[in-house]
């Protein structure tokens, strides 16, 4: 069994390092999101052109940004969002909920500092982790049918 994987949610730290090496030998493929943080925000008005307003800066962006997001959330057959510390990340929670509206398998990785926020995202998760390597195992237990260091 190959699982697609897609993960999506916060930027700025490397837990998507973490769970690509971590599932090293086993039948995944991962994909995510553009993770250069100016050339997301920036892709549309440096292909489209230039909007003077933020708004349309952003929204061009947003728009183009989505193209991927929903082909690799669509594709996926395990979808990971993951909700850092910083920063109000309501574009991995819209992410979550597109998957959970299609019906994907979906794990959902964040501190415990994020529980009673994300109550109803952790309600549709199959999986609530902590860290990357409970994400890695989680798919090592769905390709192998093994448990952590058995």
């Amino acid at each position: 069994m190959t699982l697609k994987v897609y993960l999506s949610g916060e930027i700025h730290t490397d837990w998507r390092e973490q769970i690509v090496e971590g599932a090293q030998g086993l039948d995944v493929s991962f994909d995510s999101p553009v993770t250069d943080h100016a050339a997301s925000d920036d892709c549309g008005v440096t292909i489209l052109g230039a909007e003077p307003d933020k708004f349309w800066h952003d929204h061009k962006g947003a728009q183009m940004n989505a193209i991927r997001t929903r082909k690799g959330i669509a594709d996926a057959d395990v979808v990971v969002v993951r909700f850092g510390d910083k920063y109000k990340q309501w574009n991995a929670a819209f992410d979550a909920g597109y998957a959970a509206a299609l019906g994907k398998s979906l794990i959902v990785l964040h501190g415990p500092d994020h529980q009673h926020a994300l109550k109803e995202v952790d309600a549709a998760a199959l999986a609530v982790a902590e860290e990357p390597r409970q994400v890695v195992d989680i798919l090592r237990y769905v390709l192998t049918g093994k448990l952590p260091g058995a």
